[in-house]
C-alpha cells in the first residue's frame, strides 16, 4: 500500500498532537495535585467521588444541625440555672417566713418576691434569636402570660405555648429535641404561681399558707433540677453525634483525596518520559518531513 507525503505528515502531526496532550494533562496534575480535572479522565472514578461528596454534604448539613441544637440547649440550660437561683431564693425566704417575723418583715420578704417574680417572667420567656425557649414549636409568642392587679403587681402566670418539639436530625437515624420539654415548661408555671403564693401569704402573714407552699415550692424545684439534668443529657449526646459526624467527614475527605489526587513522584515521572517523547517526536517528524523523492533515488 503507498503512503502519499500528505498521508505521513498527517499521522505525524497527529502523534505528535497526542503527546502535546499528555504532556500539558500531566503538567496540570503535578501543578494542582489532582489526577483528575475533566470527567472523561476517569468515569467510574467521577462517580464514586459524586456519591462521597454528596455523603459530605449530608454530614456537613447533621454538624451545622449539631451545633444548633447544642447552643438552643445551651441557652435553655443558662435560663433555667438563673431561674434556679431565683428558686433558691424563694425557697429561702419560705424557711424564714414560716418563722415568727414580724409584719415590717414579712411585707419586706413580700417586696422582694415580687421582684424576683417579674425577673423569673423574664428568664421564662427568654429567646434565643428569635425563637422562645420555653414555648415548645409556638416560639414566635412568649410562652408565658400574667395577669396583673390594679397596682400592677403579677397574680398569676399562664402557659399558653404548645407540648410539641422539632426534633433536629444529628445523623440518618437519629435526631433530638434541644429545647425545654413540656414538663420543664409546666414547672416552671407551677413554681411562680406558689412564689406568687408565697409573696400574698408573707403581705398578709398568713403562716400556715406559708409552711404548705414551702414542700410544693420544694417538689417544683425538683423538677427545675430534674429539666437541668435533662439538658446536661442533651448536650453531652449532641458533643457525641458530633464527634461521630466529623470523623466520618474526615474518613470521607480521605476517600476522595484517593480518588482525586495525583501521585506527584509517579506523575512527574510521567511528565518527564512525555516531555522527552515529545521532543524526540518533533526531532523525528522535522528529519522524515524534510526528505524528498531524490533523497530515496540516492
Amino acid at each position: 500500500m503507498r503512503i502519499t507525503n500528505q498521508l505521513l505528515s498527517e499521522n505525524i502531526v497527529r502523534q505528535i498532537q497526542t503527546l502535546a496532550s499528555r504532556q500539558a494533562k500531566l503538567q496540570t496534575q503535578v501543578a494542582t495535585g489532582q489526577r483528575i480535572t475533566q470527567p472523561e479522565d476517569d468515569p467510574s472514578a467521577v462517580a464514586r467521588v459524586i456519591d462521597l461528596t454528596g455523603e459530605q454534604r449530608r454530614i456537613g448539613q447533621y454538624l451545622r444541625n449539631a451545633d444548633r441544637a447544642l447552643a438552643v440547649s445551651q441557652a435553655s440550660f443558662a435560663s433555667l440555672q438563673q431561674i434556679k437561683r431565683l428558686s433558691d431564693r424563694a425557697s429561702e425566704i419560705a424557711t424564714l417566713g414560716a418563722g415568727v417575723i414580724s409584719p415590717s418583715a414579712g411585707k419586706a420578704y413580700a417586696a422582694e418576691l415580687d421582684q424576683l417574680v417579674e425577673q423569673g417572667v423574664q428568664l421564662a420567656n427568654a429567646r434565643f434569636g428569635s425563637d422562645h425557649l420555653f414555648a415548645g414549636t409556638a416560639v414566635d409568642q412568649p410562652p408565658f402570660v400574667v395577669e396583673r392587679d390594679a397596682a400592677g403587681k403579677v397574680t398569676s402566670l399562664a402557659f399558653v405555648g404548645n407540648g410539641e418539639s422539632a426534633p433536629i436530625p444529628l445523623s440518618e437515624n437519629a435526631s433530638i429535641a434541644a429545647n425545654a420539654s413540656p414538663e420543664t415548661a409546666l414547672a416552671l408555671r407551677d413554681f411562680f404561681n406558689e412564689v406568687i403564693e408565697l409573696r400574698d401569704a408573707l403581705a398578709g402573714g398568713d403562716t400556715a399558707v406559708i409552711s404548705g407552699l414551702r414542700t410544693r415550692m420544694v417538689n417544683s424545684e425538683d423538677r427545675i433540677v430534674a429539666a437541668l439534668a435533662e439538658h446536661g443529657g442533651v448536650q453531652t449526646r449532641i458533643e457525641a453525634s458530633r464527634a461521630e459526624q466529623r470523623d466520618r467527614a474526615d474518613h470521607l475527605e480521605g476517600r476522595v483525596s484517593a480518588e482525586t489526587d495525583a501521585d506527584l513522584p509517579s506523575t512527574i515521572v510521567k511528565l518527564n518520559q512525555a516531555q522527552l517523547a515529545y521532543q524526540a517526536a518533533l526531532q523525528s517528524g522535522a528529519s522524515i518531513m524534510r526528505l524528498s523523492l531524490l533523497d530515496y533515488l540516492q
